[in-house]
């Protein structure tokens, strides 16, 4: 669809040091609104796209600490300082924040109306503190118990909530007591496709393909492949990398990070990709679908919602067209590995069953077509429809920030 729209549009992102799901988001706004400003607490330029670079003009003191580039996750404490010394350079009628930390606490002047693109309210702060900080937890809570207050503060002072899934909806309305509306984050799915004339029947390894960090649960597909002995290549890179190599037994090869090409080839070639972290919405499943693999992951967080698979505990089921089998994600390693050895071993009893035109056909319900047609109804029925905002409403906004 061609670019349109006579709003002046400012975009808030997080920080600009890679270019990960959140800034393939970011570039598909820029599609939609070309002469969008960029706001962002942070900007690594080269480290993104050369069309998200010419856009970026203003960022906060964050970009003049010496070494930023590798600090600023440690700052928590200053995001909130942070985002106040990010100022508008120009008047707006649109600010969209796409925030999975501190865009959405943005300062909106004037009548400009604010949507935030939800990824996660801060985990940081809420039900992953302990996971990011360890035995810190408990001397830092006061300063969390700030944080907390702070975020839900700013959440107010936005206009719409958009989630990137029904999971992240749910924890919107915890966690801020506010409704959302769903629109998916854009796949691009048409060139993930540009494999699928090279499909054989079925490929001849299993595959995971993300980061080697540990909420991904890496070190539970290796053990599992231990013991099945089957062949399996881990395409990615991370923190976890040398203690994963070191329980990897014969049949796991690792690639290291891989180009998009690479990893297009590679999941367009594997008999199933390997899943298993809970996910906010989860790009790589859905790419490795419009390649015509299948998907086998844990059954929680937004892959619920995501992906139409087989459930082995549940015997009377019956799926039409699967996309791939589901494993419970239980408590205990032990019982973790059990059960995503039942849903390999699902799989490959049943492995004619999951067609490549399934596979694709599940996936384009999440292409960028699909997010495009969302959210200009989006704009329609919700922005463009909007009355003006009142002064009343801006004194109240200001007052909640």
């Amino acid at each position: 669809m061609p670019p349109r729209s006579p709003l002046r549009v400012a975009l808030v992102h997080d920080w600009l040091t890679g270019m990960r799901g959140g800034e393939k988001c970011l570039e598909a706004f820029l599609n939609i609104y070309p002469d969008a400003d960029i706001y962002t607490l942070l900007h690594v330029p080269g480290a993104t796209t050369k069309a998200i670079d010419e856009r970026v003009c203003g960022t906060s003191f964050l970009q003049k600490i010496p070494g930023i580039q590798k600090l600023y996750r440690h700052l928590l404490f200053l995001y909130p300082l942070a985002i106040r010394s990010l100022h508008f350079r120009r008047e707006y009628d649109l600010v969209i924040s796409l925030s999975h930390a501190a865009a959405k606490n943005i300062v909106v002047p004037g009548n400009a109306r604010h949507i935030c693109y939800c990824f996660t309210p801060m985990r940081y702060i809420w039900d992953q503190a302990y996971q990011y900080f360890g035995q810190l937890t408990r001397l830092i809570w006061p300063g969390i118990l700030f944080l907390r207050k702070w975020d839900v503060a700013g959440s107010k002072s936005v206009d719409h909530f958009i989630a990137i899934s029904r999971f992240i909806s749910a924890r919107i309305r915890c966690y801020y007591r506010r409704d959302s509306t769903v629109i998916y984050p854009p796949v691009d799915t048409e060139y993930f496709e540009q494999e699928a004339p090279l499909v054989k029947e079925h490929g001849t390894y299993f595959l995971y393909a993300g980061a080697l960090v540990p909420y991904k649960k890496v070190d539970l597909i290796i053990e599992t492949f231990n013991d099945l002995g089957l062949p399996l290549i881990i395409a990615g890179d991370g923190p976890e990398r040398e203690r994963l190599q070191s329980l990897a037994g014969k049949s796991v090869t690792f690639k290291g990070r891989v180009s998009d090409e690479e990893l297009k080839a590679y999941m367009a070639g594997c008999r199933a990709l390997l899943f298993p972290g809970k996910e906010d919405f989860g790009i790589i499943p859905i790419e490795c679908l419009a390649t015509g693999r299948p998907v086998i992951a844990g059954f929680h967080g937004a892959l619920r919602e995501t992906l139409h698979g087989v459930k082995p505990w549940r015997k009377d089921e019956r799926i039409q067209d699967p996309v791939g089998v589901f494993f419970r994600p239980v408590a205990k390693k032990t019982q973790l590995v059990e059960e995503l050895k039942q849903s390999i071993r699902t799989f490959l009893k049943s492995e004619k069953d999951f067609t490549v035109e399934a596979c694709q056909d599940h996936a384009r319900k999440f292409s960028a077509t699909t997010f495009r047609k969302m959210w200009d109804r989006f704009e329609r029925d919700i922005v463009s429809a909007s009355a003006p905002v009142s002064e009343e409403d801006v004194k109240t906004k200001a007052a909640n920030i």
